[in-house]
């Protein structure tokens, strides 16, 4: 008989940051949000490609994040600052049962703020808190510099570099994965 995973967080509250779930009402400052930031996602993040979304292709994106997390796969995850939009970030299940993945973006008016190392430290502690999880990863391409240096802020250990498709723009087809187990993020807590 085949388990379920448990349910990963769908709200993380932090002292500068909340990191909630997209909901229907945010539609429209999703889109904004991407709008305006465009040329500085479409580089480094595959799905920038796509958009402009209609809203209706918005709306059905989010109730599909909706879906997969209820059923017990990602969660993909606003990053909000006293009410405002300042990126997006998720844990993927794309590790097998017992490790997830971080992805994140920040909004380019808030980058060299710390707010994708803040939002890793908190989704990687609230990562660990859900059962069966012992490792979280982050991967980035080669050429994304600022990605690398919140794995390393954090404590990740390095694990490698491998060839890659290249999917966005700005990547090299060189990927990074960096890693974290549960008793490491603990100890050093």
């Amino acid at each position: 008989m085949e388990t379920r995973p448990a349910l990963l967080p769908e709200l993380i509250e932090g002292p500068d940051l909340v990191l909630r779930a997209w909901r229907p009402d945010d539609v429209d400052d999703l889109a904004e949000t991407i709008t305006r930031n465009i040329e500085h996602l479409r580089p480094w993040m595959d799905w920038a490609a796509h958009e402009p979304l209609t809203p209706a292709a918005r709306l059905e994106l989010i109730e599909g994040w909706t879906r997969d997390r209820d059923a017990g796969g990602d969660v993909v995850l606003g990053v909000f600052s006293d009410g405002t939009i300042v990126g997006g970030t998720g844990l993927h299940r794309r590790r097998g049962p017992h490790g997830v993945e971080i992805g994140y973006w920040v909004d380019a008016d808030h980058t060299g703020r710390g707010i994708a190392t803040e939002m890793a430290r908190l989704l990687t502690t609230a990562a660990f808190e859900v059962p069966g999880i012992t490792f979280v990863e982050i991967h980035h391409d080669r050429a994304n510099v600022a990605s690398a240096r919140v794995p390393a802020k954090l404590g990740y250990v390095f694990i490698g570099e491998a060839p890659a498709k290249i999917v966005a723009p700005g990547q090299i087809g060189v990927h990074c994965t960096w890693r974290v187990s549960a008793d490491d993020w603990q100890g050093a807590r």
